[in-house]
């Protein structure tokens, strides 16, 4: 990869303190490259950025779902009571329950549903990871072909191998890299710009698996990602967007007239990613179009730093 190019600054009491290095790639309306900083052309890991896209090949593979169950299956939910409610619906539909999931067992990200399991003696459980409601799409697909869900993590196992082939199709570049995912799932690599082609994909659809997955994110908010999350927030804010984020701070968002952003932080600093992103998008001019809440979207970059419990400082992008 190329040299790591400064996209924030880290501000205590007005002083740097730091800094973290990444890239970030913008597409123009019609899919060429409008602006760019750091490596966009290495592939990279794009983590949960890739579940809205494991979804449109799913959809294309048999699975049936629609609207708040179709953004599940493409969400790195929080674990809140309707999140695991919903993946029950989805393995019920098929003839199964959780213990069928596959997927490491985690506890809820939202900090609300985290303390309510603790305070009643709860634990770690595969249906409260966040991505149980892709495991659940994957068992369900698997059940709409007749492969064995014993065995649909296994990167050979033909649910994989069908997931991968399209993943390509979508991204336009062959996967280069097959690791393994947090949650145990299979991961494919592909660059930002393949990232940002893919996710454009999905906003200019007008039917099929495509759109579908996109409408349930502009539809459904809550349900591809949680109740008190940034990205949520960010969907609100953008009526049309279409965005996911990933582990190790990774971001994609697509626009509905073809506009697209991807981005990763090379030190993998959650904090930067939605600093980022409402920096791309000031950037780009999306905070005066018509429909956008441009206070909203300013809130979902602010992350402040603190000292003596009050705030003095903050992360600062340099895009």
């Amino acid at each position: 990869m190329s040299a790591p190019v400064v996209v924030a600054e880290v501000i205590r009491s007005g002083f740097v303190e730091g800094h973290h290095y990444g890239s970030v790639v913008v597409l123009a309306r019609d899919g060429s490259v409008d602006w760019s900083v750091g490596d966009v052309e290495s592939q990279i890991l794009p983590r949960s950025c890739n579940k809205p896209l494991q979804t449109v090949a799913m959809l294309r593979e048999g699975l049936d779902l629609d609207g708040e169950l179709l953004a599940l299956a493409s969400a790195s939910h929080s674990g809140e009571p309707f999140h695991l409610d919903g993946v029950r619906r989805i393995l019920a539909a098929v003839g199964l329950d959780e213990s069928a999931l596959q997927n490491a067992p985690g506890y809820p990200l939202d900090d609300q549903a985290r303390e309510d399991l603790l305070r009643t003696g709860g634990g770690p459980s595969s249906i409260a990871g966040n991505c149980s409601g892709k495991h659940a799409a994957m068992l369900a697909t698997c059940c709409a072909n007749g492969w064995d869900p014993a065995t649909y993590t296994s990167p050979d196992h033909p649910l994989q191998v069908a997931i991968r082939d399209h993943f390509e199709q979508l991204t336009t570049e062959p996967v280069k890299t097959v690791a393994v995912d947090g949650c145990g799932a299979p991961l494919f690599s592909t660059s930002l710009v393949g990232l940002a082609h893919a996710f454009r994909t999905l906003a200019l659809a007008k039917d099929g698996p495509e759109a579908g997955v996109a409408q349930a994110f502009r539809d459904h908010p809550e349900f591809a990602s949680g109740t008190r999350r940034d990205e949520a927030e960010l969907l609100r804010a953008v009526p049309g967007a279409v965005a996911k984020a990933g582990a190790e701070s990774c971001y994609a968002l697509s626009l509905p007239d073809g506009r697209a952003v991807a981005m990763k932080v090379d030190d993998g600093a959650a904090r930067v990613r939605p600093v980022l992103m409402a920096a791309a998008l000031r950037r780009m001019g999306v905070d005066t179009e018509p429909g956008v809440d441009a206070d909203a979207l300013r809130r979902t970059g602010e992350v402040a730093l603190h000292g003596g419990g009050r705030r003095v400082g903050g992360v600062r992008s340099t895009i």
